[in-house]
């Protein structure tokens, strides 16, 4: 869902029928306001910060001191916004609820981005996304110096243990995956070494090895050479993903950037 449709459904479901305190403000009072951080955060969530003040009123200016992708510490103005007393007020907090979550996917990325920086090792989102909010976070990801895994269910294949014992074996599975669709990532998650050996033989392009210890992942990166890319899953924290990294996998997905988030605490103030 792109940023106009999010943030018009977001403001439908906050004015309702009509912002009622709004209407205690002047009618045609003109005020500018400045939005502040108080945590640092990387930026994130422009345009649908833009969207909530134009959709309300699209006379709004707003002018952006930092932008998406940009770190900052606390006590930053982020934003000047100039205009009708009322639309300000009324648009005040979608535009920041989207901005607060968006930035701390963003920073809680680079946060574990960081602990990798000095490997080739690069850091992956998944799935466990806000409903709905899939292509917005999976943006602040890639804000936040991550990179995305596959988008939703249409666009690779991603073989786990249900998916082979249905199959009947991994090795099904997978040859059933390339007559489908053999344009696409063909990803199979493993469990341990055997079944990684299985992967390599049916040839997949990326083995997801899950909750593997550190000894066997060093064990697998031997055992691949180099024949399929490797990501690591499950049970990373920022406490081991630097030697989880270090190993010599090409991936780590961690669900945690996307959702042990902490809202980023912003504060609006009409400074005239």
């Amino acid at each position: 869902m792109g940023s106009a449709a999010m943030v018009k459904a977001a403001l439908a479901e906050d004015i309702g029928s009509g912002d009622l305190t709004a209407q205690l403000l002047p009618e045609n009072t003109t005020v500018n306001a400045q939005i502040i951080t108080r945590d640092n955060m990387v930026c994130c969530g422009q345009a649908w910060v833009e969207e909530a003040f134009k959709q309300v009123d699209p006379d709004t200016q707003v002018t952006w001191h930092v932008q998406d992708g940009e770190a900052v510490s606390a006590g930053t103005t982020l934003f000047s916004v100039t205009g009708n007393a009322r639309s300000l007020m009324t648009a005040e907090r979608t535009a920041l609820n989207f901005l607060q979550l968006l930035s701390a996917t963003a920073t809680t990325t680079k946060t574990y981005v960081d602990k990798i920086a000095h490997t080739s090792c690069r850091l992956l989102d998944t799935r466990k996304t806000l409903p709905l909010y899939r292509d917005a976070q999976k943006y602040a990801v890639r804000c936040g110096g991550g990179h995305n895994h596959r988008v939703g269910l249409f666009d690779a294949f991603l073989v786990k243990e249900n998916h082979i014992l249905a199959a009947g074996s991994l090795t099904a599975a997978v040859a059933h995956a390339r007559q489908i669709n053999d344009a696409v990532c063909l990803e199979v998650e493993v469990e341990t070494l055997p079944e990684l050996q299985q992967a390599l033989e049916a040839r997949v392009d990326r083995v997801m090895l899950d909750n593997f210890s550190l000894a066997d992942i060093a064990q697998a990166v031997v055992l691949a050479k180099g024949q399929v890319e490797l990501e690591v899953s499950g049970n990373v924290t920022l406490d081991n993903i630097t030697e989880y990294a270090e190993s010599g996998v090409d991936f780590i997905s961690v669900g945690a950037i996307t959702k042990h988030i902490h809202a980023i605490d912003l504060s609006m103030r009409v400074v005239e």
